[in-house]
């Protein structure tokens, strides 16, 4: 009987709004054949980065779009990888047959070091490696001492003792990526000067081991070859790379990460200009690191797709709506210590102005 080889694993990391969601339609849309199942934690309740993937073009139904992608929607993968990322595996190893590539996309807020530590475990070892942990960066907002777009309230992140002379969580969370990583994507290089992106890739240097490579980008478009096919074996060697968050992992119940907020909104059709500068004001106001979803515009017979972080929004009608669908306005916030009755109450007052 014929043995399989291992089946290889690309987990894609990386900060809130870093495009990493980007970088998998780029990497999906260039297939050229292979048979991909992707797997998509999102940190709230909606599946909405899935929802995304699910409009590639990668040669098959949609049914069978919908079968190859696994949306893990209960906070971040390590927090829930004893959950449901084992029997999501289990599932794929027994269909890796069929497969050529497994792509993971972690929250914007997940340590990718325990996810590449599971694929320690006996039954996943044996018929998996990770081929490579991708970790991309917002180049800008790295350029801008913020690690994430919005600098005032990242800024007003900070560990509670005041006696250290701290980092921010975010700065730690985003050198326990870096930590993590066998090939870093400068992405939105194109959106900084070379002096800064320079500048940029001698801080994120400073994070990684001598062997990782560093490569620019813009929205992601790097050559597939680039990204798949690295042959890393990240599971033999992550336990040798040191974390910030190493200790949570050993007993302890904290996660810093467990400071953020995921709200989830649902509303009726929206006014779309009433509803950007209502969504641009409650960012400034409360701190929301980053903002996507779905709206539904009068008038308009297609959903508006929005993606915000900090203050700067993307959009564009992506789909027609479905003849049985309710026309609704959903949205998935995110920041930390969100007062999410207070943001919707506000939200409305202001749709309703």
């Amino acid at each position: 009987m014929k043995t399989l080889a291992k089946l290889p694993v690309t987990i894609v990391t990386g900060f809130l709004g870093s495009g990493k969601t980007t970088l998998l339609r780029h990497m999906l849309d260039n297939a050229q054949g292979r048979r991909i199942a992707v797997i998509v934690n999102e940190f709230g309740e909606l599946g909405i980065d899935g929802e995304i993937l699910k409009q590639c073009s990668i040669g098959c139904t949609e049914e069978e779009a919908n079968g190859r992608v696994y949306e893990l929607a209960n906070g971040c993968l390590c927090c829930t990888v004893q959950e449901e990322f084992f029997p999501v595996m289990r599932e794929l190893v027994a269909r890796r047959g069929d497969l050529d590539h497994i792509l993971i996309e972690t929250s914007g807020l997940a340590l990718p070091k325990p996810l590449v530590q599971a694929f320690q475990w006996p039954e996943i070892r044996s018929a998996c490696t990770v081929d490579a942990v991708i970790t991309v960066v917002d180049s800008p907002a790295v350029a801008a001492g913020t690690f994430a777009a919005f600098p005032d309230q990242v800024d007003a992140q900070r560990k509670l003792d005041p006696n250290l002379d701290h980092e921010s969580p975010l700065h730690e969370l985003f050198a326990d990526q870096l930590a993590s990583a066998d090939l870093v994507i400068l992405n939105k290089a194109d959106l900084i000067s070379p002096e800064d992106l320079a500048r940029v890739r001698l801080e994120v240097a400073e994070e990684l081991p001598p062997a990782v490579k560093v490569i620019e980008a813009s929205s992601g478009r790097v050559p597939l070859d680039v990204l798949i096919g690295l042959g890393a074996g990240s599971e033999e060697h992550i336990d040798s790379r040191h974390s910030h968050h190493d200790h949570h992992h050993e007993g302890e119940d904290d996660h810093d990460h467990d400071a953020f907020d995921s709200i989830s909104i649902e509303l009726p059709q929206a006014d779309e200009s009433l509803l950007l500068d209502a969504l641009t004001q409650l960012v400034v106001q409360h701190g929301i690191l980053r903002v996507k979803g779905f709206a539904a515009i009068p008038n308009k017979p297609m959903r508006l797709l929005i993606q915000g972080v900090g203050t700067r929004f993307d959009k564009h009608f992506d789909r027609q709506w479905g003849a049985d669908e309710a026309r609704a306005t959903r949205l998935v916030l995110i920041g930390q210590e969100l007062d999410g009755i207070l943001i919707e109450a506000q939200l409305r007052a202001a749709l309703s102005a």
